[in-house]
């Protein structure tokens, strides 16, 4: 199913996604007794960050039992502001009480983005407990959106957007600086997902939120219309200023 929310600022994007991590960490652990979560990179997800990190918001989920791991990341050292893993430690997963082994960065030193994507599929595998194969069905992973219609780091274009057999590829950097290596998640593993929130906000987003929300689009073009969960929920958290094109549409 999807749904497009539409709030009026940054700060009410932030809580309502904020609000969606607790609900889903709560189904998943009464569930399973694990939630598992993959965070993106870019701009909008940075007021849920700080959000995460309040104490009386962090109280409410259960990070003893949450792994965290990021959807795509630049082949940097975490220290540089370029890593999404980074600017997610420095804003919140720092300050919370997840046992170490739930937490699963993307890069390590001194491997290649090949070595890297192979590395983190392995270590999704095992903490599903599967080979590789059909994808694991991560509890919430969050994407964001760029100018191009990238999701993720997949660029429009990029040979990643043709893998059926993979959960995690390397990435050429695109267009968009700056101009790194990646690695990323496939369609195969997004799809999977219980539940994936594109987190969009600004101006800047609207013609493209319009253009993916609406259509036609094509995913070679604009990536993230090859965002179609299999079995799950695919929520677009949209500020006012991202769904102008799209309210007016």
């Amino acid at each position: 199913m999807k749904r497009v929310v539409v709030s009026p600022t940054l700060q009410e994007v932030a809580d309502s996604a904020v609000e969606l991590v607790a609900e889903l960490a709560a189904e998943a652990i009464a569930a399973r007794g694990s939630f598992r979560l993959a965070l993106s990179g870019g701009n909008a997800p940075r007021a849920m960050y700080r959000t995460l990190a309040r104490p009386e918001v962090a109280s409410q989920i259960d990070w003893s039992r949450t792994h965290i791991f990021v959807s795509d990341e630049r082949c940097v050292p975490i220290s540089q502001p370029e890593s999404n893993w980074g600017a997610a430690a420095a804003l919140f997963v720092n300050s919370l009480q997840v046992p170490p082994e739930n937490l699963h960065p993307a890069w390590v030193p001194q491997q290649s983005p090949e070595q890297l994507a192979a590395r983190y599929e392995r270590e999704i595998g095992e903490e599903f407990g599967l080979p590789p194969g059909p994808a694991p069905s991560f509890d919430l992973i969050f994407l964001g959106l760029g100018d191009d219609g990238h999701t993720a780091s997949l660029f429009p274009g990029n040979p990643s957007l043709n893998v059926t057999d993979r959960w995690v590829v390397a990435s050429a950097p695109g267009t968009l600086p700056p101009p790194v290596d990646r690695i990323t998640f496939t369609y195969p593993l997004i799809n999977a997902a219980t539940c994936v929130v594109l987190l969009v906000t600004g101006a800047a987003k609207a013609r493209i939120v319009n253009q993916v929300v609406n259509g036609p689009c094509n995913p070679e073009l604009h990536p993230a219309c090859g965002v179609m969960p299999q079995a799950g929920d695919l929520v677009w958290l949209v500020d006012e200023a991202a769904s102008a094109a799209f309210r007016t549409h």
